[in-house]
């Protein structure tokens, strides 16, 4: 299910069950189904249901890739229905660890931003902020909810504008300002008889929702298959017909570059890479009762490990390693553009 899909066209307790029961087919998948799993379950409204999963991935043996991004969420959670003092014990967690990951600052922030806490929201944002985008020449697209964020609750605060605050209009790609989207008298225009006055709120508020969708549709991108050298050998070994798809590894690797330089030319946002195993692709072509052969396949495989959350952004950031695993920077192999 993409986050778009309209709320009332959804049975989120059906799609958590749904999601549970996926965890016993994709077990190393099971943080990131698990997690979407407690977001249906708040939907829904059953929130010690999602705190329940919340724990049992930090109970899980297995170590989790983002331990902090799931204490946030069960804090975020656990206020919701009454749990304060937990949910505050656990933010003091968070922040006290100081984790490398922008979500769970931004989630913590405005737990405590939506209970009224905007001095700590503030200084909450602050610290990640400064923490992750001290001497980074350009901050990645990750960060930006942390930056606006801030932005937002110092507006709110009366707050003058600082350098953080500056960064954070430059990067605001929207036509409506920061200034304006976070401006606290906003809301007032809404019970204005003047129909001037709406129409400039209804223009602030589609901006603003463009922007949240444009965030929530970045993690569900349109993926491009990619084979390590080792698995794709592998691959046309055991099924020798494959290699008209994949004649050799250079040329998969450059198929994949232009194909994604491609789509980017007509326009299409929030590309991605998903690299393939040769047990889970043959696993994934007996799910479909199908044969590993059947190169219709193989773009169904990408979207479905999109869909699980293995997809990296293409093009990958600024100085970033290039995504074939050549352990050169992007710029300097396929990112070349007169290679």
């Amino acid at each position: 299910m993409r986050p778009d899909t309209p709320a009332e066209n959804v049975d989120h307790t059906a799609e958590a069950a749904r999601l549970e029961r996926a965890v016993g087919l994709y077990p190393e998948d099971a943080e990131h189904l698990l997690l979407q799993a407690a977001a249906h379950l708040e939907l829904a409204g059953d929130r010690p249901g999602a705190t329940t999963l919340y724990d049992r991935l930090l109970a899980s043996d297995t170590p989790l890739e983002k331990p902090y991004l799931v204490r946030a969420l069960k804090a975020s959670n656990l206020w919701e229905y009454d749990h304060e003092a937990e949910a505050r014990a656990i933010i003091d967690g968070v922040r006290a660890a100081a984790p490398r990951d922008p979500a769970p600052w931004v989630i913590v922030a405005e737990a405590l931003e939506s209970h009224d806490e905007l001095e700590a929201a503030q200084d909450t944002f602050t610290e990640g902020t400064t923490l992750l985008l001290t001497d980074v020449p350009e901050p990645p697209y990750s960060t930006l909810p942390l930056l606006f964020g801030r932005h937002r609750v110092r507006r709110m605060l009366g707050a003058a504008h600082d350098e953080w605050d500056a960064l954070a209009d430059t990067l605001h790609s929207s036509p409506i300002s920061l200034d304006e989207l976070h401006d606290p008298k906003r809301i007032w225009s809404l019970g204005s008889d003047n129909p001037a006055e709406l129409q400039a709120e209804i223009t602030r508020l589609q901006a603003e929702l463009g922007a949240y969708r444009e965030a929530l549709s970045r993690p569900f991108p349109v993926a491009v298959l990619h084979w390590s050298a080792p698995e794709l050998t592998e691959l046309t070994t055991a099924y020798p017909d494959l290699t008209t798809e994949y004649p050799s590894h250079g040329e998969h690797l450059a198929t994949i570059e232009a194909s994604l330089r491609e789509l980017a030319g007509s326009g299409t946002p929030n590309l991605g890479i998903v690299t393939a195993t040769v047990p889970s692709y043959e696993a994934f072509a007996a799910s479909e009762a199908s044969s590993p052969t059947d190169t219709t396949l193989l773009p169904q495989y990408a979207t479905t490990l999109a869909a699980r959350g293995l997809a990296v952004a293409w093009p990958p950031q600024r100085g970033a390693e290039c995504w074939c695993g050549s352990e050169v920077s992007y710029g300097e192999c396929h990112g070349d553009q007169n290679a």
